[in-house]
């Protein structure tokens, strides 16, 4: 016994040493979308759609892989999910939660696009409306080179490359279908993985690499290369970029760690059955528990909507927004189109179409009824009523006139500079709506999606917290809750993306990037691949020049003292530790001077490809 916990705790000291080392290499390599669509069952295939993504990522978080199959006829969808079997669970995590984000970007709510798939350079992610698990090779595989050529022999750098996939090629399909390796010769080195997915057979894996290396031989003289087919993948570099792993070229084929978990496995067997039993139990009784929340979720707000003031008329809208004409159209975020309208009375409003009607409507629909129709802030917006009683779901918002702090860092919106006296009115205003909703009003609750698109502008730029379709309530005897990963990469906290752990810390980390944002004038996601805003504010900071990160566009139109301070609090906020992070009602207190401001450490991700 004495010998498996020795065991036990080896493995646990390699894991925590391993993931100080991590990299998730949740570089894109190519999105694919399919050119189907259909409008036909288009609200099933999106329920559906929504439901696979739901299922795949806790197997991908178990299994490292999932197969997923949900619905019937031409409304099913099947996806599949994979990480690229040297990476470490932490990053595989990592790299599937932004793969789901980013397979989005295929529409399947707007457009109707029935496939797409995703590679990522550590992962893998693909839906459609067939079965294509067993695939190898399909009319939309291809083949991505690098920009900058070989700088050295270009025939010593082309046949190392050829040496190396062709090896990659061989013994992956012999190896777990799985290889990684390298060729060092002529005083240069190439490395490189060869992967095909889970259920691909020997044979097929053989015919998808072979395929692989005849095609990125094209790729020479470029530094790298990549082959993306619908049954492997295949990538060679001159830059080392997989985990060391016994399946390499020319190594021992022994894989140690799987040694340690074999050792481990045997030693546990029967507490592992006990453990399968045991959750196999629970798993069943959740669902069936679930069942009946939803059930009784539905009938309880169609009667709360029925019987309330907050209950419109859908043709109402339906006129009020012009018959949803694009000329009313004023932007789209992640569950719906916002339009606006004028009632009958005269008051313009804002309408919300959203895009499904599912287990996920009614979770939004609750969030937005149930929870922000109750409560009342000056820097939230107000839901004024919604409609369920025509063939789409809408809520109806107070019009908020000057759009959001996004469209005013957006290039192609080209919108008025904001003042610095605006922009810190901006930052109090949404800090001081964050404030009540975590601790002044009567239910506390999590947004979840704090960022610029969500913050509204009134006419006197008064900052507007909106989209609660995320929110949770916090229970009051709860030190955090765990919950499935929802929300904008770049703005969500460590904790939550790797475990799942929400606390309103959360919040509280979105809030400082978009801090940074706002002072800096620039947005996240619009820094290089390999940078963020977060490492460069904290690179400036540590070399005590942070007002080198204050938006150009100012020029000296603000005081420095106060952008040091703001910046101050934005790298307090996105803390790497939740516990380290100011709670909301302290960082107003520091934004009004109450409360100095203490040394903040090192935010998280500053050396990944995370944004």
């Amino acid at each position: 016994m004495y010998h498996s916990i020795f065991i036990l705790l080896l493995f646990l000291l390699s894991f925590f040493v391993n993931s100080s080392l991590s990299d998730p290499r949740a570089t894109e390599a190519a999105l694919i979308c399919t050119n189907k669509s259909a409008l036909s069952g288009r609200q099933t295939f999106i329920a559906n759609f929504l439901a696979t993504m739901d299922t795949t990522t806790p197997l991908v978080a178990t299994q490292r892989y999932a197969a997923v199959m949900n619905g019937t006829g031409n409304t099913t969808v099947y996806t599949f999910g994979e990480c690229m079997k040297d990476l470490l669970q932490t990053d595989c995590d990592l790299c599937f939660a932004q793969s789901k984000t980013r397979i989005q970007y295929c529409y399947p709510f707007v457009r109707a696009i029935r496939g797409g798939r995703l590679f990522m350079d550590g992962c893998y992610l693909r839906y459609d409306d067939y079965n294509f698990f067993n695939d190898t090779l399909d009319s939309q595989d291809t083949t991505v080179c690098g920009t900058q050529d070989f700088v050295g022999n270009h025939s010593v750098f082309g046949t190392n490359v050829e040496e190396l996939v062709r090896n990659l090629s061989v013994e992956a399909p012999k190896n777990d279908n799985f290889f990684v390796g390298f060729v060092n010769k002529g005083n240069m080195t190439v490395y490189g993985l060869g992967q095909c997915w889970e259920l691909v057979s020997r044979t097929g894996c053989e015919r998808c690499l072979a395929n692989a290396f005849y095609n990125i031989s094209s790729c020479t003289p470029k530094e790298e290369g990549r082959v993306l087919n619908a049954g492997c993948y295949m990538r060679y570099s001159t830059q080392k970029f997989y985990y060391n792993s016994s399946n390499t070229v020319g190594g021992n084929n022994i894989h140690h760690g799987y040694l340690f978990a074999i050792t481990l496995a045997a030693t546990s067997s029967a507490l592992a059955l006990v453990l399968v039993v045991t959750t196999v139990v629970f798993i069943v009784r959740k669902k069936i528990l679930k069942k009946r929340r939803e059930r009784k979720l539905v009938g309880d707000l169609l009667a709360t909507l029925y019987k309330s003031k907050l209950n419109f008329s859908y043709e109402i809208l339906e006129r009020a927004t012009n018959f949803f004409h694009s000329s009313s159209k004023l932007g789209q975020g992640g569950s719906g189109s916002v339009y606006k309208g004028v009632l009958p009375d005269g008051r313009v409003v804002a309408v919300k179409r959203l895009f499904f009607n599912s287990v996920q409507w009614v979770d939004h629909f609750f969030n937005e009824v149930n929870l922000i129709s109750d409560i009342h802030h000056k820097n939230l917006v107000k839901l004024l009523g919604c409609s369920i009683t025509g063939p789409e779901s809408l809520l109806v918002y107070e019009y908020v006139p000057n759009q959001s702090l996004h469209d005013y860092f957006s290039v192609k919106k080209n919108l008025q500079l904001l003042r610095w006296d605006v922009r810190y009115k901006i930052i109090l205003g949404t800090a001081e709506g964050l404030a009540y909703l975590h601790e002044e009003s009567k239910l506390r609750i999590i947004h979840r999606d704090i960022k610029l698109s969500n913050i509204l502008l009134n006419e006197d730029f008064m900052p507007k917290i909106a989209d609660f379709g995320l929110a949770r309530l916090f229970p009051e005897d709860k030190t955090h809750i765990s919950t499935a990963i929802a929300g904008t990469l770049g703005y969500m906290a460590p904790e939550y993306v790797v475990r799942g752990k929400l606390t309103e810390k959360a919040d509280v980390y979105s809030f400082g990037v978009l801090v940074l944002e706002v002072v800096c004038g620039k947005r996240n996601n619009s820094y290089p691949e390999n940078s963020s805003i977060l490492q460069m504010v904290w690179n400036l900071y540590v070399a005590d020049r942070p007002c080198e990160a204050v938006d150009p566009e100012l020029e000296a139109n603000f005081q420095e003292v106060e952008a040091s301070r703001l910046l101050q609090i934005g790298l307090l906020c996105v803390q790497a530790s939740a516990e380290l992070r100011p709670s909301m009602p302290v960082v107003v207190k520091m934004l009004t001077h109450s409360q100095d401001i203490p040394q903040p450490t090192q935010p998280p991700f500053l050396n990944s490809s995370i944004r």
